[in-house]
């Protein structure tokens, strides 16, 4: 059993060069999604069931008295079924040390709190300062594609992502201006509430390879350990 453990551990290995963070939620009941201009408007970013992956840049800062978590980053998440318990995940190489914190807030939260609704202003205002003027227009392209509800219940959510630089460097550049994470937001359902959706063929593939080791140290052990135990000769007996 040992030396399969020990072919696992090697078969992950190289995945650990990047660092996760995530936060675990259940949405909430079900709700129409708004489709009025105040909301296309903040130009957010979406994740849904169907595009439920965005490789993306993330901007971060170092923390001080007013932003001590960094920079926020908001995105929509869409299309969510209703009390079901959902991950959003945030994948970034270990080169770029980065503290993040995730939460996600309904929108009733997010236009009912003062901090909250002018937090998500403010990203949307230096989001909009920052794309072009043909990024801007195939944004609001795809929001335009956006495929209507379907008669399945859904509901959305707002993510905020806090990212600040976690690292000391003598290049005095890398101290003034962070560059940007390189980073993947991963939107996972959970199967009945209890296992990542995305974790499933993994989990597969850990049991198969754990079935086909326990047949194949089985086959070894009868066909080639036993048989040289056997003719092991026995130690003779001293005479008296």
């Amino acid at each position: 059993m040992l030396p399969l453990v020990m072919y696992l551990i090697c078969m992950v290995a190289p995945f650990t060069l990047a660092n996760t963070e995530k936060v675990i939620f259940v949405t909430p009941e079900a709700q129409d999604f708004v489709h009025d201009a105040s909301l296309d408007n903040l130009l957010l970013e979406r994740l849904t069931s169907a595009n439920f992956s965005l490789r993306t840049y993330v901007n971060a800062t170092f923390p001080t008295e007013d932003a001590p978590k960094g920079t926020e980053t908001w995105l929509l998440l869409e299309d969510l079924t209703p009390n079901q318990r959902h991950e959003v995940r945030i994948c970034w190489l270990a080169t770029q040390p980065t503290s993040f914190w995730l939460y996600t807030h309904t929108m009733v939260e997010v236009f009912s709190d003062p901090t909250l609704l002018s937090a998500v202003t403010d990203y949307s205002n230096r989001r909009r300062r920052s794309i072009s003027s043909a990024e801007l227009d195939e944004f609001r392209s795809r929001s335009d594609r956006r495929a209507p509800s379907s008669d399945r219940p859904s509901t959305f959510l707002f993510l905020q992502i806090h990212a600040a630089a976690d690292y000391f460097s003598l290049n005095d550049d890398l101290m003034k201006n962070v560059p940007p994470v390189h980073a993947d937001i991963i939107l996972d359902p959970y199967l009945l509430n209890i296992f990542p959706q995305s974790l499933v063929p993994t989990a597969v593939y850990i049991v198969i390879i754990a079935i086909i080791g326990w047949f194949v140290s089985g086959w070894i052990y009868s066909n080639l350990i036993h048989p040289l135990l056997a003719e092991e000769p026995k130690p003779a007996k001293k005479a008296e």
